[in-house]
């Protein structure tokens, strides 16, 4: 999760996940498997257990030096606090807590080193939390390390930014399309019910697309125009948060 500037007296924020899948189509590739390739499932988390994220999937990133977006919280690492599992549910909480030199803490949940896909779908079901200064996001970055930003791709597979709420945004960014340079590739649903129901956020990417889908209803798609990885830097592993 990430806070803008915006923040000044937002206590407790909850993000909530009711599960989170990955499929993969275990294909080289060279190869010439379209969209309609049979995938089968590599990993999934659907917390039918109690305590902290579950350590054989989930790492964390921990620290408050602001993750290029001037964020204001402080990620914590094994706090029961910020991240935990009960009832078949894993709930990110948001604090108002002095941890360092930042006045929030919350919690960076990531598959690097325990779930990393190339091609497949991943799927999250999410109710999500409102309030302005929040920015809750389920998303992908390349696994490379180090990682280089956008060079090694990113798929923002569900943003929704506190100032506009019910707005969902799908991007994608690379060396040649990205935010930096204001070109970046995306698109927004509406989504009015967005804290109060759980919804299911999906991708499904390939050698040839990567197409964001809400509901199971494709809304955004991002093709390899064959220009190489500055375009099109998904042909590598990458991992969720």
């Amino acid at each position: 999760m990430q806070l803008s500037r915006s923040l000044s007296s937002l206590l407790l924020c909850l993000f909530v996940f009711a599960s989170l899948s990955a499929q993969s189509q275990q294909i080289d590739k060279t190869s010439k498997v379209s969209n309609g390739g049979k995938m089968q499932l590599v990993w999934s988390d659907e917390f039918n257990y109690t305590g902290l994220p579950d350590p054989t999937k989930w790492n964390y990133d921990v620290g408050g030096w602001g993750w290029g977006n001037n964020e204001l919280q402080y990620y914590t690492k094994d706090s029961i606090g910020n991240a935990s599992v009960n009832n078949g549910l894993l709930t990110i909480v948001l604090k108002q807590q002095i941890m360092e030199d930042r006045k929030y803490s919350s919690a960076r949940l990531v598959t690097k080193g325990k779930g990393d896909w190339i091609y497949g779908r991943i799927d999250v079901r999410a109710k999500l939390p409102k309030g302005l200064g929040t920015w809750p996001a389920i998303w992908m970055l390349g696994s490379t390390t180090p990682l280089k930003w956008p060079d090694d791709g990113e798929i923002d597979i569900m943003e929704h930014v506190g100032f506009n709420p019910g707005f969902i945004h799908a991007t994608t960014h690379t060396k040649s399309f990205n935010h930096m340079i204001g070109n970046q590739k995306t698109d927004t649903i509406i989504v009015k019910d967005f804290d109060t129901q759980f919804h299911d956020y999906s991708v499904i990417w390939n050698k040839d697309s990567v197409t964001i889908l809400f509901n199971n209803q494709a809304y955004y798609t991002f093709k390899n125009n064959g220009t190489g990885k500055a375009a099109w830097p998904f042909d590598g592993p990458m991992h969720l948060l």
